[in-house]
């Protein structure tokens, strides 16, 4: 005898198909967003998303060398899309070693802007 699903067990199982959808699908749209982002910052197009530029008054934004800045957001921008691909590959596949790659990543990442900044001020100095 062939057991039959009552509409509870329907909507669960569908519940959980579209979680199972919907959730990469959110981060994938974030991921391609932050490498848009990072193609623009790279190609020097549209707003210098950098701290050292935002905090910057309007005397040292007209004199600043913004180029720097755009290679290191562009970078920025890039890793952070790279961890929310990533994410979005272990939520639909539900793997668990892919976490442990996203922390690697993120941990790149921040060493970078800690890094690259030191190096910026260091060439603005000389």
């Amino acid at each position: 005898m062939c057991d039959i699903m009552d509409i509870d067990e329907v909507e669960l199982v569908e519940s959980e198909i579209m979680i199972k959808i919907i959730g990469p699908v959110i981060l994938g749209i974030i991921a391609i967003v932050c490498f848009i982002f990072s193609y623009l910052q790279f190609h020097e197009k549209g707003f210098l998303f950098n701290n050292a530029y935002i905090y910057a008054s309007k005397q040292e934004r007209d004199i600043m060398d913004k180029k720097p800045h755009y290679k290191q957001s562009g970078v920025a921008f890039a890793l952070i899309g790279i961890i929310f691909l990533i994410n979005a590959i272990d939520m639909f596949f539900q793997t668990e070693w892919l976490f442990y790659l996203v922390i690697g990543i993120a941990i790149i990442a921040i060493l970078y802007a800690i890094v690259s900044s030191v190096m910026i001020e260091q060439r603005k100095k000389h």
